[in-house]
């Protein structure tokens, strides 16, 4: 066991004096991250996502109507977020930064009820950690800033219940615990290995797992295995890309799946050139190069094993709490973040604690060590703790800062792996929103390269072609698009504008029926086909159109005027 905290940690001067350290550098880490703006899906998961704006949307929400994902508790804070904050991103950042602090105060308390002597250092070093600033600075993970501090409740409602559940009290602790878990799998499931992690925090103090254990993690395996499979229904079903390339065969998948862990615990020690999308690499088939982080692992777990008597077992524990948390997303199930990179920062945020929660646990024991024999003092062992801390700290400022907004995010992603497609598309969607024309060219075709046959690309690019003027270059592109992907509803458009610009108002409305026969509730798409008929003079028909339009857009104003103008021309 690790040494008790000393009587000083445990005054309530020295506790609010470690929580507003905890507390000050995290918002100084996080401080530019409140000012950021939205990145790369935010605007898809909460500015975009009619379900947020509707009153009805929390019925919505937890029937499971709406959304690539059933995460429903943290569809519905983002509900009330929307009342709250509207499509300001200030107020999400806010709110996800206040939880990630939150977490680092409950981290901290879970290590002290575990007996960890340098617990609060434990708390400050998850909280400035590098590999959780992608979390906590990208609105739309609050699925991770929000499960957690559920996560952390439920360990904590556990643990309680552990070292008294011969007493009557320990049942409201088992219930707030199983209650805490549920939460938190409400809010992301990739917290599902949780009831493992219990069995081995039971072999951890007792060094055996005895029938009760087994019995009381029973109703959490439950919990976790009925959430995962509705995760993975809705994964299949709903979120996975049709382009996604799968991890290959049993043995591509197991050496892929060692090649992420090898990569999460390398960042997690030493976390330098971090990058929001990482290079990815091919196993498939694996080489036998590949495949030796397995044997590292066996040989490591083997070493530890034979020293189980003694610190080999806390030491199993943290490592087990660190690599079980990862096993959902190395690649052992085929998730849809796959078709952009194997590894993602945001994936190891509760996988981490296990690390650092070893790291406290060794600062601990080494002191304790250094007391026995050379009688270090503790404020010098403190202030370089501290320095470690200091120093995580100022490398997770300097990141955040690249997460102010799509200019700096894919700017910074290019350059650090240039060949990411998926980086020189979002930096080029960017670019071409404000009008940078050159600039959002050259990303596009840069994606292209990366990834031919990107339907998706080619259609934007013929967009800049089009707001340049360079009205032939960008039906080549609409052609090219419709190519690819004959389905492209978007691409009919583009090719009707273009004809209408041209003043080849016949050419323009067969495009743009063949978009509506793609996708017959595009209201727009109605209204524009409408309008484009009044212009040729069909005026009933165009009245028809736009009472097609207005039954799938019955508030748009537009619509609703030039209807009102076609009538009144018909003398209606």
């Amino acid at each position: 066991m690790n040494p008790a905290a000393p009587r000083s940690s445990r005054r309530p001067l020295w506790i609010a004096l470690q929580a507003a350290l905890i507390l000050s550098v995290g918002l100084w880490v996080f401080g530019p991250a409140v000012r950021g703006g939205w990145l790369w899906d935010d605007n898809q998961e909460v500015t975009e996502n009619a379900v947020l704006r509707d009153p009805a949307g929390l019925a919505k929400i937890w029937a499971g109507a709406a959304g690539a994902d059933y995460f429903p508790l943290k569809s519905t804070v983002q509900w009330f977020e929307w009342r709250l904050w509207g499509d300001a991103p200030a107020g999400y950042h806010a709110a996800s930064v206040a939880l990630h602090l939150l977490s680092a105060l409950l981290f901290w308390a879970l290590f002290a009820r575990l007996g960890l002597r340098y617990a609060w250092w434990g708390g400050l070093v998850f909280a400035v950690h590098p590999l959780v600033v992608e979390s906590v600075a990208w609105a739309a993970e609050l699925k991770n800033t929000l499960s957690l501090p559920f996560l952390l409740l439920a360990m904590l409602a556990y643990v309680a219940y552990d070292q008294r559940r011969d007493r009557p009290s320990a049942t409201g602790f088992y219930l707030a615990a199983l209650a805490g878990f549920l939460l938190a799998m409400l809010s992301k499931s990739s917290v599902v290995m949780f009831p493992v992690v219990l069995l081995l925090h039971a072999w951890w103090r007792r060094g055996r797992i005895d029938r009760r254990d087994a019995a009381a993690s029973a109703p959490f395996f439950a919990v976790s295995v009925l959430l995962g499979l509705v995760t993975l229904w809705f994964q299949h079903h709903r979120a996975m890309q049709p382009e996604l390339v799968l991890a290959g065969g049993p043995l591509a998948r197991f050496a892929g799946a060692g090649l992420a862990l090898a990569f999460y615990l390398g960042v997690a020690l030493w976390p330098a050139g971090l990058c929001p999308i990482y290079p990815r690499w091919d196993f498939d088939p694996p080489s036998a190069l590949q495949l030796l982080p397995w044997v590292g692992f066996t040989a490591l777990a083997v070493f530890l094993w034979r020293r189980r008597a003694t610190w080999g077992r806390p030491v199993l524990f943290a490592a087990g709490c660190f690599f079980l948390n990862l096993l959902p997303v190395v690649g052992f199930v085929t998730i849809t973040y796959m078709h952009i990179t194997w590894v993602a920062d945001h994936f190891a945020y509760v996988a981490l604690l296990g690390l650092v929660g070893l790291a406290a646990g060794a600062a601990g024991a080494a002191q304790a060590a250094l007391d026995r024999s050379t009688r270090v003092p503790d404020w010098l062992w403190t202030g370089g703790l501290l320095g470690v801390a200091l120093v995580l700290a100022a490398e997770s400022r300097a990141y955040v800062r690249v997460f102010q907004n799509d200019d700096t995010l894919w700017s910074y992603t290019v350059e650090h792996n240039p060949g990411a497609w998926s980086a020189h598309y979002n930096l080029a969607t960017y670019l071409a929103k404000r009008g940078v024309l050159d600039r959002a060219r050259g990303e596009f075709a840069a994606a292209l390269r990366l990834r031919p046959g990107f339907a998706e690309a080619h259609f934007n690019l013929g967009n800049t072609y089009a707001l340049g003027g360079d009205f032939a270059a960008a039906r080549a592109e609409y052609e090219e698009t419709l190519r690819i992907n004959p389905a492209y509803a978007d691409a009919h458009v583009g090719l009707g504008s273009l004809d209408r610009q041209a003043n080849d108002l016949r050419d323009a409305v067969t495009e743009y029926q063949a978009a509506l026969r793609l996708r017959p509730d595009y209201a727009q798409v109605w209204a524009i086909l409408a309008d484009t008929l009044f212009i040729a003079g069909h005026g009933p028909e165009a009245i028809g159109d736009y009472e097609q339009a207005l039954r799938f857009a019955p508030d748009d104003p537009h619509i609703r005027a030039n209807l009102a103008i076609a009538r009144q021309s018909l003398g209606r």
